[in-house]
């Protein structure tokens, strides 16, 4: 009766059996998971709702790629951040979900595939699946204090039914920006390979270090592979209630016009866009830089915390992040096993790499948005024995 892309293992995992049974006892947890801005006490809320509510469309005149003003308002954010990108090259959409959604069927027939970067956010096979769309996989690789794409396995993922090769930059949640030499790299095979580029970047207004020769964004990149590249109000305004985002279509001009031409038939197929979060976008990222302070401030100060907690000797070793709002932990213990013990034996609630699909076992991902972080350090550095 239902159909194969809806089919899902659903059975809870020893980790999420733990979780529900440690809630239920109602106890003292420190939650080192927690990434919704939300509930993480961050962002502006109160301008927020002013802002919307002095802007109450009376009428609603659907335009499928976006209201005009909401179009101008996102370029003039990459504008803003040095990238150069036109109205009519922007595609709004309800969420980046959604985004990926759209481009797989833009660029995607059943049973085509996409290759995805791992370890990363677990969402693409699911977001692939649902468009009967398979997903390859190519893994990141950490040495010498960074990580860097794996080109040689990359190339190995792609086969004569691969339509795109995904990158997040800065990536989830490993924290890491494409290198200018992974970029020059990745160009260079979609355009080999006649493969367009996603390049999420929902997390790149939040650089933790310098960038030193890594280019901020592919948007506005004028190369010879189709580019999309996604962000959104999740992030950008920490507001994901909001629900709003945006594909930046680039890549040479021919590609961009077929591309903009099919994606307005199929936004127009959804209009899932609310008008009012529209027309309140160019007032709404007026409001980013207080809202990405606060978040800064709580991301800068936790992971303060951790790297002295780490410096000053400890059996875990904090791996280097550039961008986000994550921080992995090298363990040398099985990380679901690990895991599983800190939220029983500790009352500290973090994710095992698993989740992200490290390539191998012995990593933690912690939360640097979490508000009581400093609790949820001193019981994990208690339990793994500091």
């Amino acid at each position: 009766m239902f159909a194969r892309r809806s089919t899902w293992d659903l059975r809870a995992n020893p980790w999420a059996r733990a979780l529900s049974q440690r809630r239920a006892a109602k106890g003292a947890l420190a939650d080192l998971t927690v990434s919704n801005p939300t509930q993480a006490g961050v962002g502006v809320p109160t301008e927020i709702w002013a802002v919307l509510a002095r802007t109450s469309p009376a009428t609603y005149a659907p335009q499928p790629l976006g209201l005009a003003v909401a179009r101008e308002a996102v370029a003039r954010y990459y504008a803003e951040r040095g990238q150069q990108v036109c109205p009519e090259q922007i595609v709004l959409t309800a969420s980046t979900s959604e985004a990926y959604a759209y481009l797989f069927k833009l660029l995607a027939d059943p049973g085509d595939n996409v290759v995805v970067p791992y370890p990363s956010y677990p969402l693409f096979e699911y977001l692939a699946g649902l468009e009967a769309v398979e997903v390859r996989r190519y893994p990141l690789r950490y040495t010498e204090n960074c990580w860097e794409v794996d080109a040689d396995r990359l190339a190995a993922a792609i086969d004569a039914r691969t339509r795109a090769v995904i990158l997040v930059n800065p990536n989830n949640p490993t924290g890491s920006y494409i290198s200018l030499a992974d970029r020059t790299m990745v160009e260079q095979l979609a355009q080999e390979c006649g493969l367009a580029l996603i390049a999420d970047e929902v997390f790149g207004d939040y650089p933790l270090v310098p960038m030193v020769a890594s280019p901020a964004s592919f948007a506005g990149s004028q190369g010879a592979a189709l580019t999309f590249v996604l962000s959104g109000l999740s992030k950008v305004l920490a507001a994901p209630q909001l629900k709003l985002s945006w594909i930046a279509v680039g890549g040479p001009a021919v590609l961009q016009h077929e591309a903009m031409r099919r994606l307005e038939v199929i936004a127009d197929t959804y209009l899932s866009v609310g008008t009012q979060v529209q027309a309140a976008l160019p007032d709404l990222l007026a409001l980013r830089a207080a809202a990405q302070r606060s978040v800064r401030r709580r991301v800068e100060g936790n992971l303060r915390l951790l790297q002295q907690a780490c410096e000053a000797g400890t059996r875990a070793r904090l791996l280097r992040a550039e961008g986000g709002w994550y921080a992995v932990l090298r363990v040398d213990e099985d990380d679901e096993a690990c895991a599983l013990r800190l939220l029983v034996e500790a009352d500290v609630l973090v994710h095992p790499g698993y989740f992200y699909d490290f390539p191998t076992s012995g990593h933690l991902v912690l939360s640097l948005l979490a508000p009581d972080f400093a609790l949820g350090l001193e019981r994990l550095l208690g339990a793994l024995g500091q």
